[in-house]
Formats: structure tokens, sequence, C-alpha cells
């Protein structure tokens, strides 16, 4: 199979694939993602857990805030440090949010800048900048997705940022990204349904069917050029879709280690139940299924589409080409209809990914996923390897 790599002489090599990256430069990285022209004005977002962290870049002292200290050192450094002279950009500030505590949970408004002046995310930011870059722990895709179209701005948010991911997902040519992610939407788009097959070690079988009605695939591809207001989710590479429907049982590998089975029916999980590990975390997962139940609710089917090493950030990890994932709760990012507005508690209204890959849930394989279209039922996936069908749709 052929990748399309830089031709940059300086790479870093992948043990875990074998691939080379060009070295990061975060100069290409901005160019090949937004296309940016003279005098746009760039900022980057951070999410602190207290701001009094951010007066005079306090964070920066606390070993607990790698992501923001990867953020200041690559992202703000670097333009400073003549990326923001070399395309011609102006701004370059950083300021900080208080952290929301959950992926895609509504941001605050409040914010800081680096002196520790207060100031209005949609009063003094989103109207003023013309590109937000967001690095932060957890993921503000989905609200500031939102706020752009509100407020006209285009951004990426890189959550989880770390030396990895600097090395691999964000080094690439999302040229490239864009092309192969274009290839699988093609391959996979109108699909009426996926079934997934999974086997877990000492337990049973399970499947799970995601319906999807002949729907136009999206794709996450990095690209977010011209002036229509968007957010990247970087690093990219998946192609993606919401669910119509759903019903069958698949695995989940909770935080803490424990293993259940989820039951699916009429898109939504009913109820969870334990395989392996804690009861008090079944327990606790029923009770908030059954208290707010559209935290249940299968808001996306996503498929990596790109070689890229284990990071240990689903981010970068859930793009991998053979991986796949599906995602609960908020989907109006994606073009879905499942908004904060919805839930019970606004601090349930998360999108909260389910990866399912060999180094995140080694107590369970994809025994396959196969899709439905045009009358014909292709194999995807055979235990997180791309199979016959997608490969071949890469190489056109």
């Amino acid at each position: 199979m052929m990748f399309s790599l830089s031709t940059m002489n300086t790479t870093v090599q992948t043990a875990a694939t074998g691939r080379k990256f060009p070295k990061f430069d975060l100069g290409r990285l901005l160019t090949s993602v937004f296309e940016p022209t003279y005098g746009r004005k760039v900022c980057i977002l951070i999410d602190l857990p207290d701001l009094a962290e951010a007066k005079d870049y306090a964070f920066l002292k606390n070993p607990q805030r790698a992501v923001q200290q990867k953020a200041h050192e690559v992202f703000y450094l670097g333009l400073k440090n003549g990326v923001a002279e070399e395309l011609a950009l102006s701004g370059g500030e950083m300021f900080a949010y208080v952290e929301t505590g959950g992926s895609n949970l509504d941001l605050p408004d409040r914010c800081v800048d680096m002196v520790g002046n207060e100031l209005s995310l949609e009063k003094d930011i989103y109207p003023n900048y013309d590109l937000i870059l967001c690095i932060s722990t957890f993921s503000a895709t989905a609200p500031l997705t939102a706020f752009a179209k509100q407020y006209g701005f285009r951004g990426a948010t890189l959550h989880g940022l770390n030396d990895v991911i600097l090395n691999s997902g964000l080094a690439v040519d999302y040229n490239d990204v864009s092309r192969d992610a274009e290839k699988l939407r093609l391959a996979m788009t109108k699909a009426e349904w996926v079934e997934i097959d999974f086997t877990v070690d000492g337990g049973e079988d399970m499947t799970v069917r995601l319906e999807l009605g002949g729907q136009e695939a999206q794709k996450s591809h990095g690209l977010c050029r011209g002036d229509t207001p968007d957010i990247a989710n970087l690093p990219a590479g998946e192609v993606y879709f919401v669910p119509q429907g759903a019903e069958g049982t698949f695995p989940l590998k909770y935080e803490d280690g424990t293993l259940g089975k989820l039951t699916v029916t009429g898109g939504r999980i009913i109820k969870a139940e334990l395989i392996e590990g804690k009861q008090s975390t079944i327990d606790e997962h029923n009770r908030k299924l059954q208290d707010d139940p559209m935290t249940g609710v299968l808001g996306e089917l996503g498929f990596g589409t790109q070689v890229l090493p284990v990071s240990g950030a689903d981010i970068q990890d859930e793009k991998v080409l053979g991986t796949c994932h599906l995602a609960t709760g908020r989907d109006d990012h994606l073009g879905g209809h499942i908004t904060p507005d919805l839930f019970k508690k606004r601090q349930n209204a998360t999108h909260d990914d389910i990866l399912f890959a060999p180094h995140k849930t080694p107590n369970f394989d994809i025994k396959q996923a196969r899709m439905h279209r045009d009358g014909q039922t292709m194999v995807l996936i055979e235990h997180f390897q791309p199979m016959g069908y997608l490969l071949k749709a890469l190489e056109i």
C-alpha cells in the first residue's frame, strides 16, 4: 500500500508503524490546514483548573500541565519566534478558560490573559480573531464549532497534545490526509448499515448493528480553508456517520479497567452488565443511564484513515487505520440533532468516544466489521486490520 509522505530530508522514524514522518513544522501545519492569508489574526486558548495559573505563565512550573506547556512551547513561542511573520499573521496572544471537566461540554464565557486580566470569550475573543487554536485537556470541538458559525472565525482543537502527536499526526501534510480520507469516504458513503462483531477473552461474542440509512458519509480531514467558519479537529483522519439507530451488544473498557457488556436498543445504550472488574463501576453507569437516558444515545460511528503510531491519546489513536469508534452523547457538531438542551443536566452533555483499538482494548478483538451498500456486504476490518476493500480504495 502506498502512502503520501513529505519529501523532506529530516524525518522522524516511528518504530510502531515503520513509517517516517517529516519533522514537525508549525508553519507547514498552519499553511496546510488553514492556508492563512495576509493579516489574519490568530490566538491560542488553553484550559486550566484554576485561572490563577495563567498569571505570568505560572502553569509552566506545574508538571501536571503538560498539554498547556506544549501549547506555550510549540504554538505560542513558535508564532512569536518567526512563524507569525512568515505567514503574515498578527496577534498570537494566549488566553485561558476554566477547564470544563468533560469532553465537548459547553465552554464558560470567562477567560483571562497571561497578565491575569479578566475577559469574555464571546465579547473579547471570538469576534476579534480570525484563527483560534484551542490546545486543551478536554476537547472543545463541539462548542467551538457552534461559536465559529456564530462569530465567523476558523480554528482547530488539539486536546491531549503530546510529543508523539507532534512528531507524527501533526507532522504530516494535511493535503495528503484529506485525499486519503476522501478515498475512504467515497468507499463507505451511502452505506445502509454497519455491523461489528466482537470477541471477548473468556466471554461471549457480541454484535452491534448501526443503521445508517444510506446517508452521506462525512470526513474529518484537517482542512479548514476559505471564508467558511469551521473548526478542524487535529490530528485528523477519519470517516464518520451519525447513526439513525442501533441494536445489539458491545463491550466497553471503563477508565478503571472494568469490562462491561452494553446492550443497545433503539439507538441507545439501555444497560451495562459486568464482565470483569468492579460491579460498582457498572452500577454507577446504569444509574446515569436511568437518570439521564440521553447519555446512552450513540451519536457517532467513525473509522480511522491514517497510518500512525499509538500516542496514548484518543484524539490521535482513533484516526489509525484499522480502528473504529463509537461515541455517546451530543452530536450537533457532526450534523446530528442531539444538543445540550436535550440532557437532564447540561454537565451530562458530553461527546464521549469509545475507541476499539489493540492497545486500548487488549481484552477484546474486532472479529469483523462489515458494511452493507448497494445490495452488497463488504468486509472493512478484521482483527484491527483494514481489509482488501479499504486497501483497494486507498490505491485509487
